[in-house]
């Protein structure tokens, strides 16, 4: 049921004030018609996808040449091209400022604190383009990074772009065999690492993986040691192929970076798929449309203007962090802080947003409801006066978890929840700075994306569960999969389920007010703390262990997050007690990341596997969730979910 009052409203000028009043009017302007309320801008924004994404273009002051053609095969998805002859680089969008105000505020959990100005910012991304050209790098060779988040891995991403190279990354914390999973697919010419980084207190030392990972990745020609431990030197003289970054700029003097424009959908970013089937898929994301669907959503949605602070809580292998790198083309400061965000206590985020002065806080479902049952209260004990908006992305926020934002944080802030993917590197659902924000809710979909829910027959419905779709194209969507030339895996990912359709793989429900509550995964996806991983990963790591003859994983909704449980089938004679749970989990941790341990590991007599052979993780997840099983029928053995049911385990 819905909440009587909003929890928040705009004052009229919070919404004078916001760029999506000024968008709006002048989208008024270029339909001939006024528009009377988001929904109705909205509406035009899907029907005229040519004049709309023509707009968010000159609005947002994209650099480039957008050509005459702005959309060709617009009701084939995929197949549709948006700009087919337009031409831009990426790094020139997000490099267009200079001068000696702050582009990267950097804070570190060993309390280092970086700051680069925007003049600073250029000078290293010049030095490490020239590095990347006396290396050979082209345009479509890929570069890859294994760094935390810091202002290296965001000049390099720069440097990489600025030439047409492809950029992937992810966080130091992935195992070998996680980093290879993704990496090794894509070949590599450039390995970025760092000598080690900082958690929960802690200085973990990576320079036994980083030489594992260098020594399976045969394309690289270079491998680059960032120093943060103060040990590049050493970690790199002990590595093949390996210097210290500052060593290998030492030859290259700061001069004006280059900008190659290439096409508006050449590649760009290669993120990864959870692996929930296997080895994660390789998604391709465009230049063009990454760059146009961030501008849209940070000038629009985020209400992000020239000179805000901006900050994300993010690792470099979550979308969010390129989603909050393209905050510079919209003038925007960076904040960026690695490490823990409860080290040394739940604070330390907001002493950055205090301190700095931070306009946007974004952050992780799980986290706020972390510094609600942590008892603290920074609306009591921190300056958040220049705090606009909160964001909230990676699993749902809670209802309660809502309210304590406005009881516990701040009340005068505009609350966010947003919700879309690496799929799209971008949201499907988002905020609305000019609309009231209800409890539970997230505002509205977002601008040019013809979002919908649909029941299982392809059915529009209203104030009742289904599945998230959007039905027209947008310009974020992929260019494809790597190693995927006849697209086969891209469209089995996505329009499988429905022709022509991208189908997301989320339970969703459109409210009386127009906005959506997400519901959870209708895969088999985990969403642990708001991290997305597959089941596979965890699999390739336990399957290994004698003791286990198959294994079966799901996520749990529990205490308003998701918990990742673990099933096991043992070999004969063997007990899951305390030291195989330990061996279990160190497993995982090692060969997986730590996000992938389970909380519960609970020993099963039998799995349920379909006629074909295949393991049903949706159906034991449903059972564990109380919820009816849909194809009952395409079990080889149904009789094995009763062992799921009512489990004691699970209930604490």
């Amino acid at each position: 049921m819905a909440a009587e009052e909003p929890l928040w409203t705009p004052t009229q000028d919070q919404i004078d004030a916001a760029p999506l009043t000024a968008f709006t009017k002048a989208a008024e302007l270029k339909a001939g018609v006024a528009f009377s309320s988001y929904s109705q801008l909205h509406t035009w924004s899907v029907e005229d996808r040519e004049g709309f994404w023509s707009l968010v273009w000159d609005f947002c002051g994209i650099v480039g040449d957008k050509g005459d053609n702005l959309l060709a095969d617009g009701d084939r998805m995929p197949g549709a091209s948006f700009f087919p002859d337009a031409t831009l680089n990426f790094a020139e969008n997000l490099l267009k400022k200079t001068g000696s105000g702050d582009a990267i505020v950097f804070r570190g959990e060993d309390k280092v604190e970086r700051r680069l100005s925007w003049n600073e910012l250029h000078a290293l991304t010049s030095r490490l383009q020239q590095l990347f050209l006396s290396l050979k790098v082209k345009k479509g060779d890929r570069i890859a990074a294994m760094m935390p988040n810091m202002p290296e891995t965001v000049a390099a991403m720069l440097a990489a772009a600025s030439i047409g190279a492809v950029w992937s990354s992810c966080s130091p914390d992935f195992g070998e065999q996680g980093v290879l999973d993704r990496f090794g697919q894509i070949e590599p010419v450039v390995f970025i690492a760092p000598d080690g980084y900082w958690y929960n207190g802690k200085a973990i030392e990576v320079a036994d993986k980083i030489a594992a990972v260098a020594a399976k990745l045969s394309t690289v020609r270079k491998i680059l040691v960032v120093d943060y431990l103060g040990t590049s030197s050493d970690v790199a003289g002990t590595i093949d192929r390996a210097s210290a970054l500052e060593e290998a700029l030492s030859p290259f003097a700061v001069k004006l970076v280059t900008f190659e424009r290439l096409p508006f959908s050449h590649p760009l970013y290669i993120l990864f798929s959870s692996g929930t089937t296997g080895i994660p898929k390789c998604i391709v994301h465009s230049a063009g449309g990454t760059l146009i669907q961030h501008v849209k959503e940070h000038r629009l949605h985020a209400g992000l203007i020239d000179g805000d602070r901006f900050f994300y809580f993010t690792t470099c292998g979550w979308m969010m962090w390129n989603w909050l790198v393209s905050g510079f083309a919209s003038g925007a400061t960076l904040l960026l802080y690695d490490g823990s965000p409860f080290y040394p206590d739940g604070n330390v985020l907001f002493d950055f947003a205090d301190t700095e002065k931070m306009t946007f806080f974004g952050t992780s479902a799980k986290f706020i409801d972390s510094v609600r049952k942590a008892g603290l209260k920074p609306i009591r004990t921190h300056d958040l006066s220049d705090v606009r908006a909160i964001s909230s992305t990676g699993s749902p926020l809670s209802p309660e978890d809502f309210r304590f934002v406005y009881d516990g944080i701040k009340k005068d802030v505009h609350l966010a929840s947003v919700s879309g993917g690496t799929d799209i590197v971008s949201c499907f659902v988002l905020g609305v700075p000019t609309q009231p924000v209800w409890t539970g809710e997230i505002q509205g979909p977002g601008l040019g994306l013809a979002v919908d829910v649909w029941d299982d027959d392809g059915r529009p419905v209203r104030q009742e569960k289904g599945e998230l779709v959007c039905t027209k194209a947008f310009p974020a969507m992929p260019i494809g999969f790597w190693n995927d030339p006849e697209g086969k895996k891209y469209r089995a990912a996505y329009f499988e389920r429905f022709d022509n359709v991208w189908c997301h793989g989320d339970f969703a429900e459109w409210t009386e007010h127009g906005g959506l509550i997400i519901h959870g995964r209708s895969d088999a996806t985990l969403n642990p703390g708001g991290v997305r991983i597959g089941t596979a990963e965890i699999y390739n790591q336990v399957e290994q262990m004698p003791e286990i003859l198959e294994a079966l994983c799901i996520g749990q909704d529990f205490d308003n997050d998701v918990r990742v449980v673990l099933f096991v089938r043992l070999a004969a004679g063997v007990l899951l007690d305390e030291d195989l749970e330990k061996r279990i989990r160190a497993k995982i941790r090692s060969g997986a990341s730590p996000r992938h341990v389970p909380a519960r590991i609970v020993a099963v007599s039998d799995i349920p596997r379909t006629k074909s052979g295949k393991i049903t993780e949706l159906a034991v997840r449903d059972v564990v969730h109380g919820r009816a099983i849909k194809n009952k029928e395409a079990l080889a053995n149904p009789e094995a979910l009763e062992l799921f049911r009512n489990l004691p385990q699970l209930a604490e």
